[in-house]
């Protein structure tokens, strides 16, 4: 029971990074419009590269923590 447990665990995460990997995206193409656009809205370049930086920090923590357990970090 234990392992199905696990094999749990890996699913929801394997779920969590699809998700985290969706926003991450869309951060990105939100910044990159950003760049496309320049001068245009240039006082939010700190704030989306912020928002997009952070997105892929919180998808390469949990690829991390997938290979971790066990898991593909695909």
């Amino acid at each position: 029971m234990s392992a199905r447990l696990a094999d749990d665990d890996i699913e929801t995460l394997k779920k969590r990074i699809k998700k985290l990997s969706a926003q991450a995206i869309e951060h990105k193409m939100r910044l990159h419009d950003l760049a496309e656009e320049l001068p245009i809205g240039w006082e939010t370049i700190r704030d989306v590269a912020a928002c997009t930086h952070e997105a892929y920090q919180a998808l390469a923590a949990a690829r991390t923590e997938l290979a971790g357990v066990g898991g593909d970090s695909g």
